[in-house]
């Protein structure tokens, strides 16, 4: 066959492998953070009925034009429940205290009646690369004729299996895993007792925050003393007209008299006597104090927005990540006692090192929200992270994220308070270049981070604001910034903090001959972990893994176990671990194995021509077609019900615009 000449920028594929004819839409990384969390905030698309405008189309408002601008607007993905819901005290075998006023039935008969016949969860040695995928020898075991049960008592509930119990009893779509059918017919529950307790500590999420913590949030009674008193601080020395630029965290570390600090009298007041450090985790300490962050050599997953929950950090952690983080958090959402941001904290016991990131615009909301982070979870979080880096319109309008690069002095007073109300957890800063294209800036304000304001950890990826996913992350750039901060540490007689780079990391070779060449202590990982989760396994094991169409899908097996145990196995659970798995899919159908390019590394900013893989399975998973991400989950989740819909985030990324189940 002919050589063929592909387009710059194409990922060199072997000839034999190339699909002509067929051409395929750019992927958009930036439509892809157009979001500033899980949860689809965004209104829904403005209603069809109204005025229109001549030709048929809709004539808006100006306000209805504001709503409607930004990315994902459209994305509204609701609970899909059963047609027929049981209560879920019934469900769980107790008694339901509103008795026969309960909205939800407590017939049981008559629910397993009506409840969809159990999904069947392939064992990994089911997996093929050819049609059909999944081959399970194991017939469905329903204990009666076939059709008279939902139950298949030969399937798996993997909560069951984790924990020795399923938390959603009845209700789950495995139900028959664990339960048991009398000569009587009724349905009974079973609980492994030894293996509840034996496995206690290792699966119990942590990070949980009771209805009664986020009434007192929501209602502003949550006692906040270190950030009243800073702010008190701030505003006085503001209002005598003195000089309001940033308090040094250092200034009271030289030398064994400190002097009087005011939050420490204002809590020795409220006390009623002086307490020791351990009685009083609200007296704030040194930043030399606090537990230094040794993290040089270990890797990092950047946190990501949506696909970055708790079931696909712990697949990364299995892969070989060390340092993991939660989703971008709001500040004042945190401080409004929003359910949804408040899960962002969870952190699975298998997440070694892990961080909560949040994101403000000014210390008044920030430095509380950190010392209610720092009260609730002083056990379950081992450092948090401001975001100075986030690019999208929402985030950086407002004054955080990357905003906060051109407000230093505004930032400093962030990152002192928040290290004094957060006692010995460590405040690490995430940041960009710079704000716009040609005018980095990182390289003044990095210094400052550690040396002056007390910051652990500094990560900096290699692209301005302006520049979001374009162009090539400056890597030259961020081994400047790293010298900026070693000299300055230096002159100063100051530990080294460890530094982080990031920008385009997405082989082995890449990660090893950044940190080899900038200094850096290491690289986040942010979109080549989205690719390709495996790229932890090949920077540990320094090589390139050309991983094989049925070791993916078995990871993704795996995504879809983690997703059933953090958001459970009832029908809404089901179908929430169903759209982040597609979601994880709208960015793993980018990775183009290794054995079919001409040339390696791969290139992360490369893009695929249409191929075709090596086997079935291979094309299948090289799909950009939303409808075959669905298809994929299904093998684990069985079918999607005809009401649920998937709708990728950067719709550049699929054929359909929307897949039916």
């Amino acid at each position: 066959m002919a050589n063929v000449v592909l387009p710059p920028g194409t990922a060199p594929i072997k000839t034999e492998f190339l699909l002509h004819n067929i051409n395929l839409p750019a992927t958009d990384d930036d439509a892809a953070e157009g979001s500033t969390s899980h949860v689809g905030r965004g209104p829904s698309r403005l209603d069809a009925d109204g005025d229109s405008a001549p030709g048929g189309r809709k004539k808006f408002t100006k306000e209805q034009k504001k709503a409607q601008r930004g990315a994902n607007k459209g994305r509204r993905f609701g609970k899909v429940r059963d047609e027929l819901e049981l209560c879920w005290r019934v469900a769980n075998g107790t008694i339901c205290e509103h008795g026969s006023e309960c909205r939800f039935t407590h017939d049981i008969d008559t629910y397993l009646a009506a409840k969809p016949k159990d999904i069947h969860f392939p064992p990994a040695s089911a997996l093929r690369e050819t049609q059909p995928f999944v081959v399970d020898d194991e017939p469905p075991q329903n204990g009666t004729k076939e059709g008279e049960s939902s139950l298949d008592f030969g399937t798996t509930c993997i909560c069951f299996n984790e924990t020795g119990e399923c938390r959603v009893g009845l209700k789950c779509r495995f139900l028959g895993a664990h339960a048991r059918k009398g000569h009587d017919g009724v349905v009974t529950l079973v609980v492994d007792e030894e293996k509840k307790s034996r496995v206690a500590l290792t699966t119990t999420e942590l990070n949980h925050v009771s209805q009664e913590t986020l009434k007192i949030i929501r209602t502003r009674k949550y006692p906040t003393p270190v950030a009243d008193a800073y702010l008190r601080e701030l505003e006085t020395v503001s209002n005598a007209g003195g000089d309001v630029d940033v308090p040094q965290a250092r200034a009271n570390e030289k030398g064994d008299d400190v002097g009087s600090d005011p939050v420490d009298d204002l809590i020795t007041q409220r006390a009623g006597g002086t307490l020791s450090q351990a009685e009083t985790p609200d007296v704030p300490m040194r930043c030399s104090e606090k537990k230094r962050l040794n993290w040089t050599g270990k890797t990092y997953l950047a946190p990501l927005t949506t696909v970055g929950n708790m079931p696909f950090r712990r697949l990364c952690v299995s892969l070989g990540a060390d340092i993991t983080c939660g989703e971008m958090g709001l500040a004042t959402s945190f401080l409004a006692a929003s359910r949804e941001e408040w899960s962002l904290v969870r952190r699975h016991p298998c997440e070694s090192i892990f961080g909560v990131q949040l994101a403000g615009n000014k210390p008044s909301t920030m430095v509380p929200t950190a010392e209610i982070l720092g009260k609730e979870f002083a056990g379950g979080t081992d450092f948090v992270d401001i975001n100075c880096g986030c690019p999208i319109d929402l985030v950086f309008r407002s004054g955080s994220g990357s905003a906060l690069l051109d407000t230093p002095g505004k930032l400093g007073k962030i990152i002192v308070g928040m290290n004094k109300a957060l006692g010995d957890i460590p405040v690490t800063v995430k940041l960009r270049t710079g704000v716009k294209d040609g005018r980095n800036t990182a390289h003044k304000l990095m210094p400052r981070l550690s040396t002056e304001w007390g910051v652990g950890c500094i990560t900096l990826h290699g692209r301005t604001r302006q520049q979001r996913y374009t162009k090539i992350a400056d890597w030259d750039y961020i081994r400047q910034c790293v010298e900026a901060v070693r000299v300055r540490e230096s002159e100063e007689g100051l530990a080294p903090v460890p530094i982080f780079g990031g920008g385009d990391c997405f082989s082995s070779q890449d990660y090893w001959e950044k940190t080899e060449g900038t200094g850096v202590d290491g690289v986040m990982i942010g979109r080549g972990a989205l690719i390709k989760p495996w790229i932890f396994t090949e920077i540990k094991e320094r090589r390139e893994w050309d991983i094989s169409s049925r070791e993916r899908l078995e990871l993704i097996r795996k995504l879809a176990e983690c997703g059933l145990s953090h958001f459970g196995t009832d029908t809404a659970g089901v179908n929430t671990a169903r759209r982040y798995l597609c979601e994880a899919l709208s960015f793993q159908y980018r990775y183009i194995p290794i054995g079919l390019l001409e040339r390696l590394p791969a290139q992360i900013n490369e893009r695929a021509p249409a191929f075709r893989g090596r086997d079935e399975l291979e094309t299948l998973l090289a799909s950009p077609n939303s409808q075959d991400w669905v298809r994929v989950s299904e093998m684990f989740l069985g079918p999607a019900p005809e009401t649920w819909s998937f709708t990728p985030k950067h719709k550049s990324n699929a054929y359909s615009d929307e897949s039916q189940g």
